[in-house]
């Protein structure tokens, strides 16, 4: 037959049929999804900044647009390994959202507040670029494990602090609906106080490193700025955030998650707080289908 060019639903049916041929129904409601890998998204200090871009489709709803979860991937604030959880996430993808996983400059060549610039900058870019990428501007949650729990908190509480931003893209909001923070620092000088199997106050331990390569507790003028509970007052709103953490965290100690939610109840912000008997940093704990169950129900109450 001569080909022609036609929609799908003016397409036909095949008629044919084979003995012992089994036959399931077409699922409206599936979702796709595809993965953009090494996006560039900006330059800063002449290094390009990537995001790995998870972006679902739908056979029945090709025009749809879907909510957006920015995740930062963890690193103790050094180079990242974007695709660490690319699996899970690309699970989380296939529930029906869209899922940018964003690169930040490594502290040993910018220090704080570079890491929370680059993710304000990522969610411009994100923004931007909405209708490209098929993205609902409205709806944009930020999400973050470890070091990239506290950039994503950071992010999250101070989207008019100029101090932790940069005018690239500007003109877009960098404003999230909702923060989710997976065993991620709250206070970087109080980390030594709690049991964990490396040394958090050292000029070349990770906090160390983020503010510039000086000692934690010699340099709390620097360090005071990384303290997410001083970015947060009771007169100032700021999205809901779902802290999960697990009690036997050996790099990130869980009492740091207990410091934040306290603050956050005390200034009478609207947070939840999960503990995960028995789990380390990190891990596939964090990524059951009850926690993602969680994860989901928190995003969807938004």
């Amino acid at each position: 037959m001569e080909p022609r060019e036609l929609s799908y639903k003016e397409f036909p049916a095949s008629a044919a049929t084979a003995e012992g041929m089994k036959v399931l129904p077409m699922n409206p409601d599936a979702v796709y999804c595809t993965v953009l890998h090494n996006h560039t998204y900006c330059e800063r200090d002449g290094l390009p900044l990537h995001m790995h871009l998870i972006l679902p489709s739908q056979h029945e709803r090709p025009d749809a647009t879907w909510p957006l979860l920015v995740f930062v991937q963890g690193s103790a604030w050094r180079q990242q390994h974007l695709d660490a959880n690319l699996a899970p996430l690309s699970w989380i993808s296939r529930q029906g959202y869209a899922v940018a996983i964003v690169e930040y400059r490594p502290s040993d060549i910018a220090p704080f507040p570079a890491q929370i610039q680059d993710a304000k900058t990522a969610i411009r870019y994100l923004r931007k670029h909405a209708g490209q990428f098929k993205i609902n501007p409205e709806e944009i949650v930020i999400w973050g494990d470890s070091s990239g729990g506290h950039t994503a908190v950071m992010t999250g509480i101070t989207p008019q602090d100029k101090t932790l931003d940069t005018d690239v893209y500007d003109g877009f909001s960098c404003q999230v609906k909702g923060i989710i923070d997976y065993y991620g620092p709250a206070d970087i000088t109080r980390m030594n106080e709690a049991h964990s199997t490396m040394d958090h106050s050292g000029a070349d331990s990770p906090e160390g490193l983020l503010i510039g390569g000086l000692n934690v507790l010699e340099n709390l003028e620097k360090a005071s700025p990384t303290i997410i509970m001083n970015h947060i007052s009771k007169e100032v709103d700021i999205p809901p955030i779902l802290i999960i953490h697990g009690n036997k965290d050996r790099l990130v100690p869980f009492e740091q998650s207990v410091l934040l939610y306290n603050d956050l109840k005390q200034k009478g912000k609207d947070v939840e707080f999960y503990k995960i008997e028995g789990a380390d940093h990190g891990g596939p704990d964090f990524w059951s289908g009850e926690v993602l169950g969680i994860v989901q129900a928190f995003i969807t109450r938004l």
